[in-house]
Order: structure tokens, then sequence, then C-alpha cells
């Protein structure tokens, strides 16, 4: 894993003009349901983040993408939800794994819109919540406020964790 994010990172600093698409990209990968499972994107979003203020990555284009990828992935997984029903229990990689959509209907029904906001922080929810939201029909703009206002945060959170860390790293360089 650790491979791939260096990568993804590496071509962001050598093509600045490219951060936004490939971001978004990550964040899309990263929010979607099925696809969610095999691409932690995070680890990029976080190290694209440290470039932040180190490199010519512009803050807010970067963190708008990431916030729009996170926000279509959810999008769509509330889509496929809403349109397949059940049937999405029988496909692969949920088959393999029959726990992550009763946890994630559980989960939805239990908290209702905010679970929407709360599954975007949690790597297991993240990938089926919205999935099951479709399946249980919750209300679409209810289900868009809650997924655009969590894409946004999320994706700053990431973002500025990782600005931080590389302002942290450089201040103890420093001091070294």
């Amino acid at each position: 894993m650790e491979d791939w994010v260096m990568r993804a990172a590496d071509l962001v600093r050598d093509h600045a003009a490219w951060a936004g698409p490939i971001v978004f990209v990550l964040a899309f990968g990263e929010s979607l349901a099925f696809l969610s499972l095999f691409i932690p994107a995070w680890g990029a979003l976080v190290a694209i983040g440290a470039m932040v203020g180190l490199s010519e990555v512009s803050f807010w284009p970067v963190w708008l993408a990431a916030a729009a990828g996170a926000a279509a992935g959810d999008w769509l997984s509330y889509w496929i939800g809403f349109t397949f029903k059940d049937r999405i229990a029988k496909l692969w990689p949920l088959s393999r794994y029959p726990d992550m959509l009763p946890r994630a209907e559980a989960f939805v029904r239990k908290w209702g819109v905010p679970s929407i906001f709360i599954g975007r922080f949690s790597g297991p929810l993240r990938a089926t919540v919205p999935l099951a939201a479709g399946i249980f029909e919750m209300p679409y703009l209810q289900f868009q406020i809650a997924n655009v206002t969590s894409a946004l945060v999320w994706s700053a959170a990431l973002l500025l964790f990782g600005d931080a860390l590389s302002k942290i790293g450089g201040w103890l360089w420093g001091l070294i």
C-alpha cells in the first residue's frame, strides 16, 4: 500500500496542475461502495495534504476536488443501493463479508441521517453506509445534505492533517 500512496503523492508533486483530478479520483475511489474496500486512499490524501504549502499544490482546489470526489462516490453508492436493493448483498465482495451490510443497516437505522456523516469517518462503514441508506430509502435530500457536508469536513480533515504533519516535521527538522 505504501508504494502506490507514495507514487500518487509523487505524481501530484511533479504535476501540481493535475492535483485536483488526481485527488478527485482518489476520494471517489475511497468513497465508492465495493471499491473503497480495496483503495485505502486516505493515506494518499494525507500525503498530498503534506505537500500543501511545501509545493505548488494549492489547498482550495485540492480540498474541493477531494470533497467532490467523496460526495460523488457516496452518491453513486446510494444510487446503487436504491436501485438494486437486497440484490447487492449477493454480489462480491459483500457476499464474502455477509455481516457488513447488516452492520451498516443497523447503524443507519440507529443514527438516521447523522449516520452518513459519522460513517464517512469510519473505514468499514464508509464503504457500506451510503449503500444501506439507498437500500432503505433514506430521503434523498437529507442524504445529500449529510453527504456533501461530511465530504467537505472529511477532505479538509485529511488534507489539513497532512499539512500539519509536514509543518511539525519541518519544525522538528529545524531543531536537529
